[in-house]
Formats: C-alpha cells, sequence, structure tokens
C-alpha cells in the first residue's frame, strides 16, 4: 500500500524502521529520488532501477561487479549458433522465488518464467502487454527488440532458446540490464485471476538478494535480506532507501549517522567530504553523458543550423565550473571518451555568439521563445540541471532568444519529456547500461527510440543505418568504424547540445565495506557491511 508521510516522520521511520531487533544490521541508503515503480521492464530510469530491479530481481546473465563484463546469473551457461541467431540458455536449478506477506510461492525459476518476462515487452497480444495504463516497454522498444527476437521458447522446464531474426553483437550484455529482469510467472498469474495485475508494479516479487517490504511514497522503501537468496547471503540484514531529494540534505544526514551512502553530492562538499575522518569518497569517470534535446519535429528546432546556432551559445565550460566545479568535462560526442568507438576526431561547436547569431538571422529565426526542462533530481551526468539551466538562459538571452525554465516531479518529467509533440528543450542526461556504443547511439539516437528514449524525436536514415549494421557485426575495430561515421553525422545534425561528461563521486561512512562502485551507475548492496 502506498501513502504520503511527512519527511520528518520519514526520517523517524527509517531510523526506527527496526526496533526491537537489537541484532539486526541495518544499512541506509540516502536515495535521491522516488522509483516510478519496481517492474524493471517498464522503465529506464537509474533511480528507478537502483529500487527495483538491483536488490529485488536477477536477470539471466549481470555484470561482474565493477566492470562491463557480463556473467552468468539465472542462466549457469549458455550455446549461440554458428550464425549467431540462436541462444540456447541453461538455466539454474532450485533458484527460490521470494516469500513475501502478500505471495508464497510453490515452484522454484523455470523457463516459463523467462518466455514470460521477455515475451510480455515485446509480444502486444500478451495479455500483460498492457497490464497498467500507458504501460511502454521502452527499453524493449527502444532496442528494437520486437523486431529482433523472432521467437522465444521453453525447450524444457531449465532451457530456453531465444531465436532472433538477426545477429546481434550486444545481445547478451543487453540480457544483463535492469529492463531484462526475471519476473514470477506463477505471481503474476495469481494477481491476474485476483483481478490485481497492477500490484505487480506494486509490490513486486523476485529471485534477488533482498524482499521488498514496504514502500511509503516518497519518503522510505524498506528491504529485508532473502533468506532464499540462490547466490551468496547478504552480510546486512535490512535495506532502508530514505528518500532525500535534495543533496546538501543528503550530505547532513550522512554527517549524522542517518544513512551510511549517498549518490550525487554537490560539488562544493566533495572537499570537504575528503577531508572528514569519519567519511571516504570513492570516484571514477562516469560512462556518461548529459545533453540538452531538442524536439527535432517542431519548428524551429527541425532545422539543423538553428540547432547549432543554439549549441554555439552555450558556454560549456561555464556549465561544468559551476554545477561541477572541475568534476566534469564539456562533451563533444555523444558517448564518453572512456568508450571504445569514440571518435577523436570530431570537433566540438565553438562557442562563438555573433556566429550564433548570424546563423539565427540567416536561418530566418528572430524574437524566439523557447522552453528548457530541468529536470529535478541530482544524476551523476547533471548535478544541478536548474543551475545548468539558468546558465543556458543567460546565455540565449546574449544572441535575443527569450527562455523560460520548467521542471515537473520526476516520474512526470520522464514521461512528458519523451512525448512526441512536446515543446522546447530537455535536460536529459545517460549513463551506460551495458559498456556498449550501442547502449547510447542507438538507445539514444535510433529511430525504434523516437517516442520514447529518443527525446530529441531525431530520426536520421543515414546514422540510423549505421549504428543498426554495427549491431549484426561481430569484430570490434568494424563496428568502430561504423561508430565513428555515425559520430560525425550526429554532430552535423545537432540533435542534441552535448553538455558534460562527469566524474562518478560516491560518499559513504567510514565503516562501510564492501561497496564496488559500477562504471555503469549502479548502486548495488547485496556485498555491502558496515561496522557496528
Amino acid at each position: 500500500m502506498k501513502y504520503k508521510i511527512a519527511l520528518a516522520a520519514a526520517l523517524l521511520s527509517a531510523t526506527t524502521l527496526f526496533a526491537g531487533a537489537a541484532s539486526a544490521k541495518t544499512f541506509v541508503f540516502c536515495s535521491e529520488g522516488s522509483p516510478e515503480g519496481f517492474d524493471p521492464g517498464l522503465y529506464t530510469a537509474g533511480t528507478t532501477f537502483d529500487a527495483s530491479a538491483h536488490p529485488i530481481y536477477n536477470r539471466l546473465l549481470e555484470f561482474k561487479p565493477g566492470t562491463t563484463q557480463p556473467e552468468a546469473a539465472l542462466a549457469q551457461s549458455w550455446d549461440i549458433s554458428s550464425d549467431g541467431t540462436v541462444y540456447t540458455f541453461k538455466l539454474r536449478p532450485n533458484v527460490k522465488w521470494q516469500t513475501t506477506d502478500f505471495f508464497k510461492p510453490t515452484r522454484a525459476l523455470n523457463a516459463d518464467d523467462v518466455v514470460f518476462s521477455i515475451d510480455r515487452q515485446i509480444n502486444e497480444k500478451n495479455a500483460w502487454n498492457k497490464y497498467i495504463t500507458g504501460a511502454s516497454w521502452e527499453y524493449a522498444d527502444g532496442m528494437g527488440f520486437p523486431k529482433l527476437i523472432k521467437s522465444i521458447e521453453k525447450v524444457d522446464d531449465l532451457t530456453v532458446k531465444v531465436t532472433l531474426n538477426r545477429p546481434e553483437a550486444p545481445f547478451l550484455a543487453n540480457l544483463a540490464m535492469p529492463f531484462a529482469s526475471i519476473v514470477s510467472k506463477e505471481y503474476a498469474d495469481s494477481l491476474d485471476k485476483a483481478g490485481k495485475k497492477e500490484q505487480l508494479n506494486q509490490q513486486p516479487v523476485g529471485t534477488g538478494p533482498f524482499t521488498f517490504v514496504g514502500y511509503q511514497q516518497d519518503a522510505v522503501i524498506r528491504y529485508k535480506k532473502n533468506a532464499d537468496y540462490w547466490g551468496t547471503a547478504p552480510k546486512i540484514d535490512d535495506l532502508v532507501f530514505a528518500i532525500t531529494t535534495d543533496a546538501a540534505v543528503r550530505y547532513q544526514k550522512l554527517k549524522a549517522g542517518e544513512c551510511q551512502l549517498m549518490p550525487y553530492p554537490n560539488a562544493a562538499d566533495v572537499k570537504a567530504m575528503k577531508s572528514d575522518s569519519n567519511l571516504k569518497v570513492l570516484e571514477q569517470e562516469g560512462l556518461n553523458v548529459a545533453y540538452l534535446a531538442y524536439n527535432t519535429t517542431v519548428a524551429p528546432f527541425d532545422k539543423p543550423e538553428v540547432r547549432i546556432a543554439l549549441n554555439k551559445a552555450i558556454n560549456k565550460k561555464a556549465i561544468v565550473d559551476a554545477v561541477f566545479q572541475g568534476m566534469a568535462t564539456p562533451a563533444t560526442n555523444p558517448i564518453p571518451p572512456t568508450m571504445w568507438s569514440y571518435n577523436k576526431n570530431v570537433k566540438d561547436d565553438t562557442y562563438d555568439l555573433d556566429a550564433a547569431k548570424k546563423m539565427l538571422a540567416d536561418a530566418g529565426v528572430k524574437d524566439l521563445s523557447m522552453k528548457i526542462w530541468a529536470m529535478p533530481v541530482s544524476r551523476p551526468y547533471m548535478l544541478n540541471a536548474r543551475r545548468a539551466a539558468e546558465i543556458m538562459q543567460d546565455d540565449f538571452a546574449k544572441i535575443g532568444v527569450k527562455v523560460e525554465i520548467v521542471s515537473f516531479e520526476w516520474a512526470e518529467y520522464l514521461k512528458r519529456s519523451k512525448e512526441k509533440n512536446r515543446d522546447g528543450a530537455a535536460i536529459m542526461g545517460w549513463t551506460g547500461d551495458n559498456g556498449d556504443p550501442d547502449n547510447f547511439l542507438d538507445t539514444l539516437l535510433g529511430c525504434d527510440a523516437v517516442g520514447g528514449n529518443n527525446r530529441a524525436q531525431w530520426c536520421n536514415k543515414e546514422f540510423d543505418d549505421l549504428v543498426k549494421k554495427a549491431k549484426t557485426v561481430s569484430d570490434q575495430a568494424e563496428r568502430t568504424k561504423l561508430y565513428e561515421q555515425a559520430q560525425v553525422i550526429f554532430k552535423k545534425e545537432a540533435p542534441w547540445a552535448t553538455i558534460d561528461h562527469s566524474l562518478a563521486v560516491v560518499p559513504m561512512a567510514k565503516g562501510v565495506t564492501g561497496f564496488t562502485q559500477s562504471p555503469l551507475g549502479d548502486f548495488t548492496f547485496e556485498a555491502v557491511d558496515i561496522a557496528q
């Protein structure tokens, strides 16, 4: 059951949640926002995946901690046909589904669950394809899974065969991503019978390290250790997400011992965090990009010369200095420079107000008014979107463009920003989910992603053909050439203003052990411990 509570009550709940269980070890994570729901297949936001996919669920494959390398998880082994189109997965035996107050499983994980979990996302005829109002399998659709997957079949209880219509180089890595989490068909059937399908997105049941206990909306999520977990048992007994949208408040709670780890600190606080003997700070280059997505289907943003003119007016260094205080670099390409296939030969748009004014005039654009959407939460690639929007607002004013800054609650922002008739330009960003360039170039900019992850609504056939071809090629050198060409087209067409690539910083209490910083930006706690 979801219900709102005051912040003070939320903090009290987080700290006294397990009072009376003196021997229980509780770990509190000061998360930055509320999940959109608890069915990972429906969403793309890291905030939602951290609260759902990672603690509650598993996937056929998962990424080895601290890497982008897929390894066995619910599938203990797999075979790939010589033509790269048939994948046969052998499931791990005796993987138990979580037992909760609202569901008691009668069987272990089997092939029916895997077939159900994927088919519902790609098959419009599946009764669960539209099980909640507005259901959108944004990731599966954006990556072209309905066209890619020819069939998914149960061979026997512990064997699943997936047949593709073409080879797909990043397919195994894609299956390790959060949206491909495996859900219980038995649980889904029980909800269907009871007329409560929507509860699959509210009261989740998985095979992961932590069992869902309850969610107090916009305040606290509670989990407990899964006593039947098939993997290495968590070291903590209880996990709490104390939802705290303000980075300064997260920091105060961390210092006060009200939580043990927090994401996305204000850049101005990092120096003090590093000097605090009660804290420790991890950091690494982020596999990310922040960008301003123009709606390329709406005039005058349908003209590349207008988009390039606006890009020339953005002082990216000022944004990096103000928002990140040196913990980021201005972005040129839509993929980060740490990713293979990054095209070093692409030149960024120069910051040139006079040239920007002339380009707008030459395009016949005058007295332009527009909206810049600023997301309401901190993300690794954009710690303070409001401040970044204010800098762009000032920049655009210098070339005669009037800007109104708008925002919405995070789930609503994500929903509205993907609408095809959206006005203005939206600040967005991405942290790679699998370490493959396809996860940026096709997922965010491909034609299949228009109306979903492609917030620019940009469909360029030349670009799309290149990234689609790169999917089918196994040789990384050949894929690199294709992606390099795609980046040249992207820069020429400018569906985005690329803003920054940031350093990922994770502060935590000194006594925290076992936390591994993920290049994919995930926050996972199955191996975490805390000195008491």
